[in-house]
């Protein structure tokens, strides 16, 4: 498989425009050699939330599932973001990153999928039997990132649109671009960067939603904000980010979170990718949304502007206020 080569594609492998990720076994080894991660419980059980309903073109709104995956909802269209319901994040059904925590919504309470994306392949963004699940229920159009369409394949999605960064279409009555995020992908050993990863921004007439995926801290988010002016709603990770030594190039801390929500100046900002699965990161399960607190304090962030929702809740906002 080969791609144009363009300044973040050497014809075969992707890369990072602004900060390099490669981590070799060295960091690896050094991290599991050093690590001292914090306890997480075997089970968290969230108050149960109404399902969501499906809304009319003039609201916004994110039902939090869990980890990265929402239900968002603009131009009254449903779209499923990096969905993920099964048990753990791993190619192994017996071993791998555990979920703690149910789906806030049961597959089957959503009301309706119009729109699948997937941001990259990793396990946690990128799971294949949910992705079978959400096929044989609403059969959506799929879009994601360049050498991605062949894994989703394996799902029975067949003709997912694959973009590069920047790119755009209009498909389910939505304009989806793919924007740039520094991550990197990988399903096996052998095949690191063989596949893009990235975020959406989604359009409809008056809304604009913007899914970060996975990223570090990068200039990119000052490009995506000087492209896309008016941000609604923004979901921005605020988890897995310990050790800092490690993960400082692939995934952000709250305080970074923040700092990426003022330049891209948003109306809402919602915390994700934190709290879910077992095993994919040092910090306390609590860490990230006390940290995020703290942070907007800190920054001069109003608590109700960046803020987590509870697991299953839903967020309704405006469209065009």
């Amino acid at each position: 498989m080969t791609f144009p080569v363009s300044d973040h594609c050497d014809g075969r492998r992707f890369h990072n425009v602004h900060d390099r990720t490669v981590k070799t076994l060295r960091d690896v080894w050094r991290w599991r050699r050093t690590s001292q991660p914090i306890p997480w419980p075997r089970r968290v059980d969230d108050p149960p939330q109404p399902p969501p309903r499906r809304l009319n073109a003039g609201r916004i709104a994110a039902t939090f599932i869990g980890h990265a995956s929402f239900l968002v909802q603009l131009g009254g269209r449903c779209v499923l973001l990096d969905p993920i319901w099964s048990p753990r994040c791993s190619p192994l059904r017996f071993a791998g990153p555990l979920r703690v925590r149910v789906p806030g919504q049961a597959l089957e309470t959503l009301p309706g999928c119009d729109l699948l994306l997937v941001s990259h392949n990793h396990y946690d963004h990128m799971d294949l039997p949910t992705l079978r699940r959400v096929r044989q229920r609403w059969q959506p159009p799929a879009v994601t990132g360049l050498g991605n369409a062949r894994h989703l394949r394996k799902a029975g999605i067949q003709g997912a649109r694959e973009l590069d960064w920047w790119q755009s279409v209009e498909v389910a009555g939505l304009r989806v671009t793919y924007v740039p995020a520094q991550h990197f992908s990988a399903r096996t050993p052998w095949d690191r960067n063989r596949s893009l990863w990235g975020g959406f921004v989604l359009e409809a007439p008056g809304a604009c939603l913007y899914f970060a995926g996975d990223s570090g801290w990068c200039p990119h988010f000052a490009e995506i904000a000087a492209r896309f002016p008016r941000i609604d709603l923004a979901l921005l990770p605020i988890g897995a980010y310990e050790p800092r030594f490690f993960m400082r190039t692939q995934h952000m801390d709250p305080e970074e979170a923040v700092a990426a929500h003022r330049i891209l100046r948003p109306r809402r900002s919602i915390g994700m990718h934190f709290g879910t699965f077992a095993g994919l990161t040092d910090e306390a399960i609590e860490a990230p949304e006390a940290w995020l607190a703290a942070a907007c304090a800190r920054q001069g962030v109003a608590a109700e502007e960046f803020r987590t929702i509870p697991f299953g809740a839903t967020l309704e906002i405006a469209a065009g206020g």
